[in-house]
């Protein structure tokens, strides 16, 4: 049975093939739906390519990259996206960026003026869910970073996407608020269950959240690991203070720094 996410042999290279970068090389993953996968590695290995070709913003030169059992020739609508920068637009209010999906994503798009009480109120809801109750009226500049990160993964929810990419969302923000929103980010998959690959340079981030992480090598990038993480769910965030999970820390860091020598 294949992965609801799954890349097999990818090779990408950027610039041309004759004289471009060479990206990724031979790489294959496999994610099962419903699982969170972490995704780690040298600066410069690929990740993010690896989440561009995953959503269908890119293509490979050669390989296959599937979601949901179909091959991946443009972009993805089951899948909704999250980035380090919130990137919300400052001429919106909350409620309106996080809506904004519903205006572009199909089926929604063709519903959104009839049932627009409907969405706005789960909008709203998805708000609540992560401590925003009562600021969807407020703009972007009236939110702190964390609030605006918070209503980003409403927004790359709002659509109901089962898939979610998440490329260093948490990376810019302070280590308080980083473990706040680890917390929003274990509880609104626990809820709602969907296939996550987050895309991190936060080993802890990692281990807290995933229940596999995966481990590529320094350019051009391939997987050469993979650990299974055991601990039950919802996880505590005192876990991450405990001998066993930092022993997990400790060895992915081992991997990638023997990784980043074999380069």
């Amino acid at each position: 049975m294949t992965g609801f996410v799954e890349l097999r042999d990818v090779r990408l290279t950027y610039g041309g093939k004759a004289d471009g970068t060479l990206a990724l090389d031979g790489l294959s993953m496999s994610v099962k739906k419903g699982e969170f996968a972490a995704v780690v590695g040298p600066s410069g290995c690929g990740k993010s390519t690896l989440m561009k070709l995953a959503t269908g913003l890119i293509n490979p030169q050669s390989g296959t990259v599937e979601v949901a059992n179909k091959e991946v020739s443009g972009p993805v609508s089951i899948a909704g996206m999250a980035f380090q920068n919130p990137s919300m637009l400052p001429w919106r209010t909350t409620l309106e960026n996080v809506m904004l999906p519903l205006e572009i994503v199909q089926p929604h798009r063709s519903r959104l003026k009839s049932e627009k009480k409907a969405y706005i109120e789960k909008a709203e809801s998805l708000l609540e869910l992560v401590g925003l109750k009562g600021f969807g009226d407020k703009f972007p500049w009236q939110l702190s970073g964390g609030m605006q990160q918070r209503a980003n993964l409403c927004r790359a929810l709002v659509h109901d996407p089962a898939l979610l990419m998440l490329d260093e969302p948490f990376g810019a923000l302070d280590a308080f608020t980083r473990e706040e929103l680890w917390q929003v980010m274990r509880d609104l998959h626990g809820e709602k269950q969907f296939t996550v690959v987050l895309v991190t340079h936060d080993l802890r981030e990692a281990v807290y959240l995933a229940d596999r992480v995966f481990v590529m090598s320094a350019r051009p990038g391939k997987m050469i690991n993979e650990r299974h993480v055991e601990f039950a769910r919802p996880r505590p965030i005192d876990l991450t203070y405990e001998a066993a999970f930092n022993d997990i820390v400790h060895e992915l860091r081992g991997q990638i720094a023997d990784a980043r020598a074999a380069a």
